[in-house]
């Protein structure tokens, strides 16, 4: 498909740690909770907002903490809200829903509708971090990338992200459908279900958060390294 019926997005849910004023009496004693992995992702609006920089794409992001709503999950799953607002008032979980969640899931939604309505395809990159350690289990990856294995055109692009990445940065390790699952709830698997695989690809950017962490140069060259081989992939398969 020519690159001119291409349409680019990149979100990011879990920018963030913040938690707004009127909330925040549901979270006493939690400021290293939410400095952690449980606050927010790590480097993922850092990672976002190059991407979104190279390929001159739409950038939907939340700084608002996953502990008060997760924007990466679906009205229903157990973990849509974190056990500091599961046991709100139904009256104050529905009002965060609505300012928070609607809104967010909405844009993204509406803006791959308007492109698919002009003809266009939607490549859609949803940029998240995960913490090096998970009870007490080290994850054996440096980057991930989360796709549908049905869903040819994720397939194709997440196999040549991937050989392009271990061509630019060939110290580090990239596995896919690591250290998740690309078919697990979250905002990809939604917006699949909404839209055609010849209309929408949707893949998710995992990065280990050791490399956040290191800081510094290191990050930077990850990072860059990372829109690269992006870039690469995009060129081999449009």
């Amino acid at each position: 498909m020519p690159a001119a019926t291409c349409h680019f997005l990149i979100t990011c849910e879990h920018g963030g740690n913040r938690i707004p004023s009127r909330y925040r009496h549901l979270f006493p004693g939690c400021e290293a909770l939410l400095k952690s992995h449980r606050g927010y992702d790590a480097g993922a609006l850092a990672m976002a907002r190059d991407m979104a920089g190279v390929l001159a794409a739409p950038l939907f992001f939340s700084t608002t903490s996953r502990l008060l709503i997760d924007l990466n999950r679906s009205i229903g799953h157990p973990r849509l809200y974190s056990e500091f607002t599961r046991c709100a008032p139904s009256a104050l979980r529905r009002e965060i829903l609505e300012r928070y969640y609607l809104p967010y899931r909405s844009r993204a939604e509406a803006d791959i509708a308007e492109s698919v309505a002009r003809g266009g395809r939607v490549i859609h990159i949803s940029s998240h971090s995960f913490t090096p350690v998970l009870d007490g289990e080290v994850r054996k990856a440096d980057i991930g990338l989360l796709y549908d294995p049905a869903r040819s055109g994720e397939l194709e692009l997440c196999e040549r992200w991937q050989a392009s990445l271990k061509a630019l940065l060939p110290g580090l390790k990239v596995r896919r459908n690591y250290p998740y699952a690309g078919k697990a709830d979250g905002l990809t698997a939604y917006l699949r279900r909404r839209f055609q695989p010849g209309d929408y690809a949707g893949v998710e950017l995992e990065i280990n958060q050791k490399h956040v962490f290191k800081g510094g140069r290191h990050w930077q060259l990850l990072r860059a390294g990372v829109v690269g081989a992006l870039r690469q992939a995009l060129c081999d398969v449009l």
